[in-house]
């Protein structure tokens, strides 16, 4: 039995078993939509030719330090990402395993991704764990004003200098600068409360399952160098002694954890290609 039938019939177990169905993603969940690989600096760069000549990378750019001293340039970077994330529609992989999920009594989703493609998939939002934040969502650059939508906003980019053009986002409360609600890099200003309810509610969630039952984690394009999503997962397998995690993802499908190696299916492919195999047998 190959590892794409093995998956289906951890799905097909769960699913039969009353187990529950926990999807995790990360980045490379997203690259199937189009949206850009940002694996290494040459990634980023042939996403973003302009900070090449800065020198800058992504772990550079995603700092909340921008807003302070350079807020066109901070919103440069962010509007762009805003626009791409708003015109990108979700691949057919979201689909398959909005599908899944309806069919189990329990269902979430835990991703680091900011770009708010499960919303706009169909997803149930308070099923859904975004543990960096979301990119629709605003933020005070002064603090203590809370958050709210992006919708209202369009960010003018220079597509040549990756610099906002025109008024920036401002707060309504004190008309400081806004910021993106996301977990930057050396970030103490992010506003954590929207993320809080959402890991209470997933944790609330989890409470509650039985240990035996047969859970199955579905985790796609968790890498190793924010490995926060592979943790979740694997500390969910670790905990639910029947539970399987099925680790989709291209160039790490491994898993290092030897406690648990015995319950982790690794299937080395692209999110989409691999869930709409295993959608054939699940």
């Amino acid at each position: 039995m190959d590892t794409i039938d093995l998956a289906a019939a951890a799905v097909r177990a769960a699913r039969t078993g009353g187990g529950a169905v926990i999807v995790t993603a990360g980045a490379g969940m997203g690259v199937d939509s189009g949206l850009p690989d940002f694996r290494g600096p040459e990634g980023f760069w042939n996403a973003y030719p302009p900070y090449r000549h800065l020198g800058l990378d992504f772990t550079d750019l995603a700092n909340p330090r921008w807003f302070e001293e350079d807020p066109a340039f901070a919103w440069g970077f962010y509007g762009h990402r805003l626009h791409l994330y708003r015109k990108t529609a979700p691949h057919a992989g979201y689909a398959l395993l909005r599908a899944l999920c309806s069919r189990f009594a329990v269902h979430a989703v835990v991703t680091s991704n900011v770009d708010g493609a499960f919303v706009k998939a169909g997803f149930d939002v308070d099923r859904i764990c975004t543990i960096h934040g979301d990119i629709h969502r605003l933020q005070c650059t002064a603090g203590e004003h809370g958050c709210w939508s992006a919708d209202s906003i369009d960010v003018d980019v220079d597509e040549e200098t990756f610099r906002a053009r025109g008024p920036l986002p401002l707060c309504p409360t004190c008309q400081a600068v806004a910021r993106p609600n996301i977990l930057m890099f050396g970030d103490g200003g992010f506003d954590d409360g929207p993320t809080n309810e959402a890991e209470a509610r997933y944790r609330e969630l989890v409470s509650a399952l039985h240990d035996d039952a047969p859970h199955v984690v579905i985790e796609a394009g968790a890498g190793t160098a924010i490995p926060s999503v592979r943790r979740c997962g694997e500390g969910f397998v670790g905990h639910f002694k029947n539970s399987r995690l099925i680790r989709i993802n291209v160039r790490e499908a491994h898993v290092d954890n030897e406690h648990i190696a015995d319950r982790v299916i690794g299937v080395a492919s692209g999110a989409a290609a691999a869930l709409r195999a295993m959608a054939v047998g699940w």
